[in-house]
């Protein structure tokens, strides 16, 4: 049975579950282990997917070349432009009261969107609250949840 519907962020969470349980050698290793769970996709999907992942091959030990995918500390500043890049895919909605913004997703996203936010480095924003379809983002002291939806509503090309 094919899988159809399946968006891109659960697609690229198989693969990361495949690279963590197994030394994955290719693309076209991946292309068959998504076929195997009924999930269809080309090479090049696969290839976008690792890139965006930050994939690299790396050796294993035991000298195997293989995909993996290094962990980004959690303190570690993440480029603005990869918020941006998550804001434009995953935001659909955005609304806000006093120091909360109230950032809507498609189910099962939220927590990428949160993470997203919290590794920015902005210093209007104190943290975030991600559910299933919904991030609350808690503004800093002295900072408007309107100027913090309005930053996120450029990111995201709202």
């Amino acid at each position: 049975m094919t899988t159809t519907g399946l968006s891109k962020h659960q697609r690229q969470y198989r693969i990361a579950e495949y690279l963590q349980r197994e030394a994955v050698t290719s693309q076209a290793s991946i292309v068959d282990l998504l076929a195997a769970d009924g999930i269809e996709a080309t090479q090049a999907t696969v290839s976008r997917d690792l890139d965006e992942m930050g994939a690299v091959k790396g050796r294993l030990p035991g000298g195997e070349v293989a995909y993996v995918v290094p962990a980004q500390p959690q303190d570690q500043v993440a480029p603005a432009e990869h918020l941006r890049r998550i804001c434009r895919e995953w935001v659909a909605a955005i609304d806000s009261s006093n120091n909360i913004v109230v950032v809507r997703t498609p189910p099962g996203s939220a927590h990428m969107v949160g993470s997203a936010i919290d590794r920015a480095g902005w210093t209007d924003v104190i943290g975030t609250v991600a559910g299933d379809d919904t991030v609350m983002v808690i503004a800093a002291q002295g900072v408007s949840g309107a100027d913090v939806a309005e930053e996120l509503r450029e990111l995201a090309g709202l």
